[in-house]
């Protein structure tokens, strides 16, 4: 009985760390969320090039050569 209780301390991580895991394992099965198609992303990825472009065009120049502003 007396080895069991020193033992403890030495399964208490490993026990503690699986029990952590298979938490996080399920948990991660609770979310629904069905990733965004190939034509969403498309989309998105085109209105922000689109925000880019118009933040470039009001900043001027300086946006587009950032190095050279630098080096004046």
């Amino acid at each position: 009985m007396r080895e069991l209780i020193n033992l403890l301390p030495l399964l208490a991580c490993p026990v503690g760390m699986g029990a952590m895991m298979w938490f996080m394992m399920r948990s991660g099965r609770k979310t629904t969320g069905a990733a965004p198609s190939q034509d969403t992303r498309q989309q998105e990825l085109a209105a922000l090039r689109k925000q880019v472009d118009d933040l470039k065009q009001q900043m001027g120049d300086d946006a587009q050569a950032p190095d050279q502003a630098h080096t004046r």
